[in-house]
């Protein structure tokens, strides 16, 4: 009786011990990327996303697929930001993460819209689509995960300006999100 006492006692505690643990605010995952990013000399992409939104989940695994992962963690530092969640899930959002959105005229942005980022956290570019000579102080038509020619070559063209990849390796992202658009 003392074991199986023990027992539920002992799986007590490690349920509450590996209980969720608290989203980190925005600012602090920012922070350590920024950091890290400045030691490894490279850029940062910020995902927004949430739990519920396919294409964030479409653009996941296309940079998380084998073609693709070492060409963006070579180059980038990427974290992903939590936000409009459903009532259900609010506790998934990191604080912040809606401010720092706006900041970026992502208000009216659907999901994901990614920023990249130097080590300093100055904006080298966002998943908006501009007319030519429109600044980035204005929105335009979010990209979200590339999928369309047009949006992945927008993408293709900023990571071109924001990384050391080769023509060679943007062609090679490019075919896996040009997937997406079979796969809508």
């Amino acid at each position: 009786m003392k074991r199986l006492a023990f027992f539920f006692s002992f799986l007590f505690l490690f349920k509450i011990a590996n209980a969720q643990q608290p989203v980190e605010p925005a600012e602090k995952v920012l922070a350590a990327a920024y950091n890290q990013a400045a030691k490894q000399h490279k850029h940062v992409i910020v995902i927004f996303h949430a739990s519920w939104c396919g294409w964030c989940h479409k653009m996941d695994a296309a940079m998380n697929d084998e073609s693709c992962k070492k060409l963006f963690t070579d180059n980038y530092i990427i974290v992903h930001l939590t936000v409009e969640e459903s009532d259900k899930n609010k506790q998934l959002e990191n604080p912040g993460a809606e401010t720092l959105k706006i900041k970026y005229h992502g208000e009216k942005a659907g999901l994901p819209f990614w920023l990249i980022l130097d080590s300093k956290g100055v904006l080298l570019g966002d998943s908006y689509i501009r007319p030519a000579g429109v600044s980035t102080d204005m929105p335009g038509d979010n990209i979200g995960c590339p999928a369309a020619d047009e949006e992945v070559a927008a993408f293709t063209a900023l990571l071109k300006r924001s990384s050391s990849l080769s023509d060679d390796q943007l062609a090679v992202i490019a075919t896996r999100f040009k997937k997406n658009k079979a796969e809508h």
